[in-house]
């Protein structure tokens, strides 16, 4: 019975975490986002191709699934498994969170190509680690501000975070998760890391590109 619901637990937030709000926004307005500009499907490739208002909407919601397969399995415990025996109430929300994170990443709805999973971890971490992830963001625009480049102020966000969780909760295994949670979205930026050692990575600016571009 335990090993079921944490199986629902994983497939829920699996299949939440796929759903891709890049792709999709931009397939209303008539693009395929895999194919214009770095053709991933975050919301920094989505501001580039088609603008602010897109690009917001994309950041939001993707860090919203991360939050709601938390937030759901929260509720969902407490409200069929106020008594003993359920799934453990501090192991299902990092269930749920770790694999929102592998649906976004790897979304089998698009033969499990999906985006860097930097939105959704944040919306993860929102639930889990608020203090932490503060930490990070602060990092992060400070990053921003200075290089303009997204993909070094999500490195260094995403090195800063375990070590922010574990000063901010002496938690073990929540460190130990954020952990694997940085060291998958530093992986997932493995082209940047090389455009940025060949000096090709483009700098993040706030006009809308020519979707030739």
């Amino acid at each position: 019975m335990l090993v079921l619901a944490y199986s629902f637990i994983a497939l829920g937030a699996y299949l939440l975490g796929s759903i891709p709000t890049g792709f999709l926004v931009a397939r209303m307005r008539g693009v395929d986002i895999r194919t214009v500009g770095s053709k991933n499907m975050g919301a920094t490739n989505v501001f580039r191709v088609l603008g602010k208002g897109p690009g917001i909407v994309v950041l939001l919601v993707d860090a919203i699934k991360g939050w709601a397969a938390i937030a759901l399995t929260r509720y969902e415990i407490h409200s069929h498994f106020a008594d003993a025996g359920g799934p453990n109430e501090a192991i299902a929300p990092i269930v749920a969170g770790l694999f929102a994170i592998l649906g976004h990443i790897f979304t089998c709805w698009l033969k499990f190509k999906g985006g860097k999973g930097i939105a959704t971890s944040a919306g993860v971490m929102v639930a889990l680690v608020p203090w932490a992830l503060l930490v990070s963001l602060l990092l992060w625009l400070v990053a921003f501000v200075t290089t303009r480049y997204v993909s070094v102020a999500s490195i260094a966000a995403a090195a800063v975070l375990p070590v922010a969780t574990w000063f901010t909760t002496h938690d073990a295994m929540l460190t130990g998760v954020t952990f694997l949670v940085a060291a998958l979205a530093i992986y997932k930026h493995k082209t940047n890391i090389q455009r940025l050692m060949n000096g090709t990575e483009n700098r993040f600016h706030f006009k809308k590109k020519d979707l030739a571009t």
